[in-house]
């Protein structure tokens, strides 16, 4: 178990029903629709990406595993943290990172699928 890259993904997970929590019962009486629908997306991505990026901390180093398992973090720190500012302060300008956040995941995925052909034939 890599325990620093598990604290941060079981870290991102309670932040996510936090937020999730948040999203449901205060924000929308705060926000237009819209930007409910953005919350939402945010919370969907990390917590889709958390409980992974845990698991990921705990398989064996081989291939990709510990990078993906970044990657994942990274991407939905970015990816989710930046549409959670977009919602709350209105600035556009958090909206360059939203893009960065979704590579960051795509290449955590295409790094996890190439980790995982790297060890065909392998026992």
């Amino acid at each position: 178990m890599r325990p620093v890259l598990a604290a941060c993904a079981a870290l991102l997970g309670a932040s996510g029903v936090l937020a999730g929590a948040f999203g449901a019962h205060g924000l929308a009486a705060l926000v237009a629709p819209e930007r409910l629908e953005l919350w939402r997306t945010a919370v969907l991505y990390q917590l889709l990406h958390a409980p992974l990026a845990y698991f990921l901390a705990a398989v064996p180093a081989r291939g990709g595993a510990r990078l993906a398992g970044w990657l994942f973090v990274a991407g939905s720190l970015l990816f989710s943290g930046s549409l959670y500012l977009l919602v709350l302060g209105d600035q556009p300008r958090w909206g360059i990172a939203t893009p960065v956040g979704g590579s960051l995941l795509i290449a955590g995925w295409v790094v996890l699928a190439l980790a995982s052909l790297g060890r065909r034939g392998r026992p």
